[in-house]
């Protein structure tokens, strides 16, 4: 609410004293100090929207237009996200009006945007004020709010979307391994296939021990040496 001094009651028989207002109308809360934006790389920013609109989706019921976040909210976290947010520093400081142009929405409804945003934990906000002089008084004039996109742990009654199942591995174009040398050889004997055939299917697999060994006894038959 904004600041505001009000005057005391007059006293019985005296006029009204004359009406005293707030030395400096600003919002209450409203800080001078240096805000400090946390960068927010693109890819987060982008993948928060979405999480803000699958979360609408999710909460949407029978009959009801929109969910908890619902369609104006949405569109003014969008404006936020993808025309004010400045990735690289996390600086989000716009006017309501500035919000309201880009959203395409009045500012009455940017106001009442921000609050369901603020209440589900989306987004959040520290008003600020500057120290200034006006025909030589110091007075403090009211700046545009400091905003942030907060990350979707904090977010009321959101759930994280369960994991999408493992997709099968030919879905990649992944093939069944093929089988051992020793297997390979002996279908090569079933078919009918020579020795010599047999010999070179074992000895290709050079980290096959048991493959190895066959491959020896097999070139040891061709040359007729026994061993």
């Amino acid at each position: 609410m904004p600041a505001f001094a009000f005057a005391s009651p007059a006293l019985p028989g005296l006029p009204d004293g004359p009406k005293t207002h707030a030395a400096w109308p600003v919002w209450s809360e409203s800080t001078t100090r240096e805000i400090r934006f946390q960068p927010m790389p693109k890819k987060a920013a982008v993948r928060l929207w979405h999480r803000a609109r699958d979360f609408d989706r999710r909460t949407r019921r029978p009959g009801r237009h929109g969910g908890a976040v619902g369609h104006a909210a949405l569109q003014v976290l969008h404006a936020l996200v993808f025309d004010f947010l400045n990735y690289r520093s996390g600086r989000l400081d716009p006017s309501q009006a500035a919000i309201a142009r880009k959203a395409n929405v009045c500012e009455r409804t940017v106001r009442t945007a921000l609050a369901r945003l603020r209440r589900l934990g989306i987004v959040n906000w520290v008003r600020r004020c500057a120290e200034s002089w006006c025909d030589g008084r110091f007075v403090l004039e009211q700046e545009t709010n400091a905003y942030a996109v907060l990350p979707c742990a904090q977010w009321r009654g959101y759930r994280e979307p369960p994991e999408p199942p493992a997709p099968w591995p030919d879905a990649w174009g992944a093939t069944p391994p093929l089988p051992s040398a020793v297997a390979q050889a002996a279908a090569e004997v079933r078919a009918g296939g020579t020795l010599r055939s047999v010999v070179g299917i074992l000895a290709d697999d050079p980290g096959d021990a048991l493959a190895q060994a066959l491959a020896r006894l097999g070139r040891a038959m061709q040359a007729g040496n026994p061993q």
